[in-house]
């Protein structure tokens, strides 16, 4: 015994060794992501979300009365035009990126070792719960609006709703369904073999496809494989496999993990892949009905196109500027109302002294224009506003890649959040602009009377407020302008708020050269650019514009061959109308004032990027940094091309944003529309990606193409990190994060500062950490949630460490959610009270309906019915029986339409599905698109699904049948 627990321990040792030591190369991806053809949590994940998300569009179209086509290949663009969202296909893409990235994440850090999260060693129950739990937190997230926190959870159980399928005998016991009661807490999970039950016998030799014991299999007994890298495993039990499951080399000898056709069963891998698939698509649609086919196209961010987002000083002397935020929304509202352009969202956060929001999110316009309309400016007795407060919960609300205009004319008092604001600008993507009217170095409170004085301040006026510094650097980092203007020529610089408002806006040159000097800029305009607009922010420019005819430009000439150049304080917008402009532009500026440079257009062709880091062993995975990457030391770069399978990078560059050097490598393919670039160093400064590529239909190549992030990034000697599996606050409790700063550089006093959204209370946070050089030191946070705090609600904490000098400093930004504890776990009950059907001759002329009673028992309480299938009209009342709330359901509709599900809901989202059909036995040829659309006349939110059987109703008519029940989700997607 002590020879044998020796032996483990030193080949436990070793093969832990080997996993933690062992240096991940660039061409292990490929092998096992990309060429592979085994099926990854990626590729699980991609096809059910684009499966799922097809059929709500399907029904969408249905109800709507409008045809859809599925594409085929099924793909994000594809699907996104055939939703009828061609400029969503950005935004779906990044959600899609968002839960595959968390996915990915379950195979690192302490989730990596913990059998709960993979299904291992028999920890079905816990694991279930795990699924039912975030499944909950899902929901109240997107019923809270909180769609990126509701995408992390869900990337997270879907990793370990998708495990059950390969390392389970699931597949063995020759199932061919996925198991529904993995996303049903009131179920059981059935017939588990006990600890003390022997499941598995040696492999013969490398052959493991008959290790598990046939009595297992004969009785049906449920078991999974047990997974370690330093501990034995109970007698008789399965294991995992693999080179680093310390447990496979003892007896029983081997393996059962499904995870790709090398693996010890990988001949089940296919089926163990296709169920996984069923079984996401099981849980996607659970949750749709949960949140409504809206809610969930919302969850993909497929109705995300443009945002708009106004972050507003409130103060006495705004008035003007208010003014003209109602003005320009209006524009916006009133031209694009009813279009594809349409923003998908409004945003408005105020601020002022010593107040900020709250936060107004709406998906109307007129209500948006309402809450503009209301805005008044007041108050203000001293000079500093609050405004990197407001922008903060703007930047933390709104979804990635917003576009973010902020109204002030007062310096910030709360400049303390400067690296805050820096941190989520580099996470989130976001572009900041800044309308300053306070142009004038001596900014005067006025009264609302006063505004003639500014109307008459010469818009020549050396424009240049040193206190807007803050700004300018935050306008910089995050790509976007800092426009000093007066009150009186405000409305000259909106034009940009117009102009950038379009999801399908795209970054093709940015630069800042500050020092100024003289230099010539290139670019490269392709095909699929439309709307070029070049952007120049200085004081005084001079500069010349060349298309690639030849035609040029000066400064000087307002209206010139090229097209329009408008100028107002320092910022001046060239829009170039000449018919011909694809190829190579060149702008040459001499100035002696530091200035910007950027050209955008409006294209269906970009890029998404997220720093990763790659990790090999038994489940090669990638995570993506939370922070800054690391300083001198190689960095590995995912992109994602957004534009069509048409579309591949040739150059992937880190571009130095002060001086246009440029850092390329060798672009790596990683997985149809996602390549890899692993770069030995990055720049000591301030960069941007670059990647250029190729443009090719299915005959011809139609040429390059050139794209750059707006978004200022930097290395850090310093690192924050954070546990991955932070879990979820509760209302009233307080949840402690431990974290870990750790140096590449020199050591001392390192500053801390650590601050949320939603000012929720902070303790034990320490101020400082001393650090000697190349250490690390711990910490914690202890945050606490209000007790009125809804269930889904997200906060977004940031911790961030500061290098002493204030030379350097990183950050770990983490989404938290809120959730109420489950005490309801069973669905709503539906009980068909009467049927009437009369259908004969002419569908069309024929009707049927029926009613129903629908309790939700001891309950939360009946939330929402909805018609999930079906072309009727859906009549509700409540009323009270015997203290029992009863939902009084009718429903009728032609019999050309003859099959309906109606989707119950109660109020902490569980699901019923009441359904109904009715075949008639004569033919008909009328067709049935000549059916009404279905409508409701009540309203909530929220939905599920639940399982269960009823008998034929015996008055019936014999020439019908019917079918009563609730329906599995599994089955309603079989139909």
């Amino acid at each position: 015994m002590m020879k044998t627990a020796g032996l483990l321990i030193r080949i436990s040792s070793v093969l832990l060794l080997v996993f933690l030591t062992h240096h991940p190369t660039l061409a292990f991806l490929p092998r096992s992501f990309g060429i592979s053809t085994s099926k990854t949590h990626k590729i699980i994940t991609r096809e059910a979300i684009l499966a799922t998300t097809a059929a709500v569009c399907r029904a969408q179209a249905l109800r709507e009365g409008r045809n859809f086509v599925q594409p085929n290949p099924l793909t994000v663009d594809s699907l996104a035009a055939a939703c009828s969202s061609p400029d969503g296909a950005k935004g779906f893409q990044m959600s899609i990126d968002t839960i595959v990235n968390n996915n990915a994440g379950v195979d690192l850090g302490r989730t990596f070792f913990n059998p709960v999260y993979h299904f291992d060693n028999e920890r079905f129950v816990e694991a279930r719960s795990l699924i039912t739990n975030g499944s909950k937190t899902v929901k109240d997230s997107i019923n809270e609006k909180s769609y990126e926190a509701a995408r992390v959870k869900l990337g997270e159980i879907l990793h370990t709703l998708q495990d059950f399928y390969s390392h389970s005998n699931w597949i063995e016991l020759k199932n061919s369904a996925p198991y529904s009661n993995l996303i049903k807490p009131e179920t059981q999970i059935e017939n588990v073999a006990d600890s003390a039950t022997p499941t598995c016998r040696n492999c013969n030799g490398n052959d493991c496809t008959d290790n598990i014991l046939p009595e297992i299999l004969e009785q049906k007994k449920l078991t999974s494989g047990y997974y370690s890298q330093w501990i034995s495993k109970p007698n008789g039990k399965c294991s995992h496999g693999g080179l680093t499951d310390a447990t496979s080399y003892i007896q029983p000898k081997g393996g059962i993990n499904k995870d790709s056709y090398s693996a010890s069963h990988g001949h089940l891998h296919e089926a163990a892949a296709n169920l996984a698939i069923a079984a996401t698509r099981e849980l996607l649609e659970d949750i749709r009905k949960a949140v409504s086919d809206p809610g969930f196209l919302r969850l993909m961010g497929l109705t995300q196109s443009s945002v708009l987002c106004f972050v507003i000083d409130t103060t006495g002397s705004m008035s003007d500027d208010i003014a003209e935020v109602q003005r320009i929304t209006s524009k916006i509202i009133n031209s694009r109302n009813g279009t594809t352009k349409q923003p998908s969202e409004y945003f408005l956060v105020p601020f002022n002294d010593p107040d900020y929001g709250p936060l107004t999110s709406t998906t109307d316009p007129e209500e948006f224009k309402s809450k503009i309309g209301a805005l008044g400016a007041h108050g203000g007795g001293d000079l500093p506003e609050m405004s990197l407060s407001g922008l903060q919960l703007a930047l933390t609300r709104t979804p990635k890649r917003s576009e973010i205009f902020v109204f002030t004319d007062a310096d910030a008092k709360d400049t303390w959040l400067k690296s805050t604001v820096m941190a989520l600008i580099e996470r989130t993507k976001s572009v900041v602009n800044f309308m300053l009217t306070n142009a004038l170095s001596a900014r005067r409170r006025r009264s609302i009377g006063n505004s003639q004085n500014d109307q008459q301040q010469s818009s020549s006026a050396r424009l240049s407020n040193p206190s807007n510094e803050i700004y300018q650097e935050l306008a910089q980092a995050s790509g976007g302008q800092a426009i000093e203007v007066t009150k009186a020529t405000l409305p000259q610089a909106t034009s940009i708020i117009v102009d950038t408002s379009s999801s399908s806006l795209v970054t093709v040159l940015q630069a800042v050269r500050n020092p100024a000097k003289a230099e010539n800029f290139t670019f490269f305009v392709d095909s699929s650019l439309q709307n070029l607009t070049i952007y120049i922010t200085c004081n005084s420019p001079n500069y010349i514009i060349t298309s690639p005819t030849g035609v040029s430009q000066r400064s000087s000439e307002l209206s010139g061959a090229l097209g329009t150049i408008n100028k107002v304080g320092n910022f001046h917008a060239v829009h170039p109308n000449i018919s011909d402009q694809t190829g190579e532009w060149l702008i040459s500026i001499d100035s002696t004032q530091p200035y910007t440079v950027k050209v955008v257009g409006k294209s269906g062709i970009d890029f998404l990027f997220e720093f990763i880091e790659i990790v090999d062993g038994p489940h090669p995975s990638y995570a993506v940094l939370k922070s800054r990457p690391k300083a001198n030391s190689n960095v590995t770069l995912m992109v994602t091309m957004v534009g069509g399978e048409g579309v591949r990078p040739t150059e992937i560059a880190l571009v130095e944003t002060a001086t246009s050097k440029s850092y390329n490598v060798t672009v790596e393919n990683f997985e149809s529309d996602q390549f890899i670039a692993t770069f030995p160093s990055v720049p000591a400064g301030e960069f941007q990606v670059r990647v250029v590529g190729e443009i090719s239909s299915t005959r011809a190549s139609t040429g390059p193409f050139q794209r750059q992030t707006s978004t200022q990034l930097r290395a850090s000697s310093v690192t924050v990190t954070v546990q991955s599996d932070a879990g979820t606050l509760e209302p009233g409790r307080s949840l402690t994060l431990p974290f870990t700063v750790s140096t590449s550089g020199s050591g001392g006093v390192f500053n801390i500062s650590v601050s949320n959204d939603r000012s929720f209370q902070m303790t034990d946070v320490p101020s400082t950490l001393t650090l000697e050089t190349g250490g690390s030191v711990n910490g914690t946070v202890t945050l606490t949630a209000p007790g009125n705090t809804p269930s889904g609600t997200d906060v977004t904490l940031t911790i961030e460490a500061e290098a002493p000098g204030e030379t350097d400093f990183n950050y770990a930004v983490l989404r938290i959610s809120v959730v109420t504890p489950v005490t309801d776990i069973t669905p709503p009950v539906c009980e068909i009270v009467s049927v009437n059907a009369n259908c004969s001759g002419n569908c069309s002329l024929s009707w049927w309906d029926f009613s129903a009673n629908i309790t939700d028992r001891n309950g939360s309480g009946i939330q929402r019915v909805e018609v999930s299938q079906g072309l009727g009209t859906l009549n509700t009342s409540t009323v009270l029986d015997g203290g029992v709330n009863v939902t009084l359901v009718f429903y009728a509709a032609s019999c050309c339409s003859p099959q309906v599900e109606l989707v119950v809901v109660d109020s902490v989202g569980n699901v019923g599905s009441c359904s109904r059909s009715v075949t008639v036995e004569v033919s008909t040829t009328t067709s049935p698109t000549s059916t009404p659309a279905n409508t409701t006349t009540t309203t909530t939110a929220s939905l599920d699904t639940v399982t269960n059987g009823a008998e034929r109703h015996p008055s019936l008519p014999v020439f019908l049948w019917f079918t009563v029940g609730f329906t599995s989700l599994y089955q309603f997607m079989q139909l």
